[in-house]
């Protein structure tokens, strides 16, 4: 028989820290990670070179999560974004602090962050199983006995006292995260609300995109309209695509989207491409260039107003003859121009798969977990920890914010349960 103290399942961002931290107070731990390595998703997460947190206070954070931050205030509290910036700090790789308060490593590479947490890993004795996909909780009068996995066809009994799930959710389902701890937390009592791929690339119908695809728009304002009505809106950079529109704010604006496009609602992205001007001081700024520059032709002129790449589609949207002389541009076609520039509006026609979500939104129903210990409520000595839980959150070193914080807090208070049952024994 194989018996441990704490099996972990999953060696990603959670799972990684939640073993770290349980062998360091003690415990035997055991890793099941199906894939051939470990952090698999946490190598490409911020392109290859891991936003590791953000410095944004809890307060800050709760207003980036989603559904509900509030329910992070605890596990917070135990390990927040200096501590994990410690952590990877005493394991040698330095970090720095950049634009919108994220944090990375100096090296650029989430390589060496996975090394990093590995080898922590090993310091502790930990085992990691490659190959070992879990096939089914074991379980006993309502209480965690171990796992049942499958590797090389072989099904194999694993026996602890307590498991973590840290099997991540359905996003990059290439890189191991597709599913399988909601069927295997389904299998035992728990329930999943609605799966759905969040910080994901938006479709668009029409040529607009594909014509504009690979233009990249800085300190833009993108509003999402809902019959006739402003829902959201961020601000900041995007990027057309082939089927549409991507970047960090339309990423962020995606959870928003998706949810309401599965209610069937009729979606309208606005891109205001002139935020710092209102309607009336952007009409000044045309009307003063097209003045000073009264004879040339007007297509020459736009490209004082727009990047080169957006001018032909632009002008043909607001069926402007690239040839007039501005001299001759009638106050009808100016408001044409003013009111694209301030609302130039894209039909959302659906979004990507999860091959190609940041995160996943939806997870284990959180009114059934313990936040104050990320146990079951419903499992004795069965906890949740990172993605798998519904719990999502914008870009910006968030999402890992989360896995890293309910890891701790999971193996941590797995950990000290156990040892406060034998001192009573």
């Amino acid at each position: 028989m194989k018996n441990y103290d704490v099996i972990v399942i999953g060696a990603g961002a959670a799972g990684l820290i939640a073993a770290g931290r349980a062998g360091e107070l003690g415990a035997k731990v055991l890793i099941l990670e199906k894939m051939e390595r470990a952090g698999r998703k946490l190598l490409i997460t911020g392109k290859g070179r891991c936003n590791i947190t953000n410095q944004a206070t809890i307060a800050e954070y709760q207003k980036h999560i989603h559904p509900n931050g509030r329910l992070l205030k605890h596990a917070f509290s135990q390990f927040f974004n200096k501590d994990i910036v410690a952590l990877l700090e005493s394991q040698g790789v330095e970090t720095v602090l950049e634009r919108g308060d994220r944090i990375f490593p100096v090296s650029d590479k989430a390589a060496d962050v996975v090394n990093a947490l590995v080898n922590r890993t090993s310091k502790f004795d930990v085992e990691i199983e490659y190959h070992a996909r879990v096939e089914e909780i074991l379980t006993s009068n309502q209480a965690v006995t171990g796992v049942r996995i499958l590797k090389n066809g072989t099904k194999t009994d694993y026996f602890a006292p307590n498991v973590i799930f840290c099997t991540g959710g359905c996003s990059y389902p290439a890189t191991g995260s597709s599913g399988d701890g909601y069927r295997l937390a389904k299998n035992v009592g728990h329930t999943t609300t609605t799966i759905l791929p969040a910080l994901v690339p938006i479709e668009t119908e029409g040529s607009t995109a594909p014509d504009l695809q690979g233009l990249s728009l800085k300190n833009v304002n993108a509003i999402i309209w809902i019959a006739g009505k402003k829902q959201k809106e961020e601000f900041g950079e995007m990027l057309f695509t082939h089927f549409g529109v991507s970047g960090p704010i339309i990423l962020t604006l995606s959870r928003f989207i998706v949810q309401e496009f599965n209610n069937k609602k009729n979606i309208e992205l606005s891109i205001d491409l002139k935020p710092a001007l209102d309607d009336m001081q952007l009409d000044s700024r045309l009307q003063r260039d097209l003045n000073e520059h009264g004879k040339k032709q007007i297509d020459n002129i736009f490209k004082l107003w727009l990047p080169g790449k957006l001018i032909d589609v632009f002008m043909q949207l607001a069926n402007i003859d690239g040839e007039k002389l501005c001299n001759q541009i009638t106050a009808a076609e100016r408001k044409k121009i003013r009111v694209l520039m301030k609302d130039f509006r894209l039909k959302v026609s659906g979004y990507r798969s999860f091959k190609e979500a940041i995160i996943t939104s939806g997870g284990i129903n959180t009114a059934e977990i313990d936040f104050k210990t990320m146990e079951s409520k419903i499992i004795k000595n069965l906890y949740f920890a990172g993605e798998v839980i519904d719990l999502d959150a914008d870009t910006g070193g968030f999402n890992l914010q989360i896995a890293w914080s309910t890891a701790y807090l999971a193996a941590q208070s797995c950990v000290n349960k156990m040892n406060s049952l034998i001192e009573k024994q």
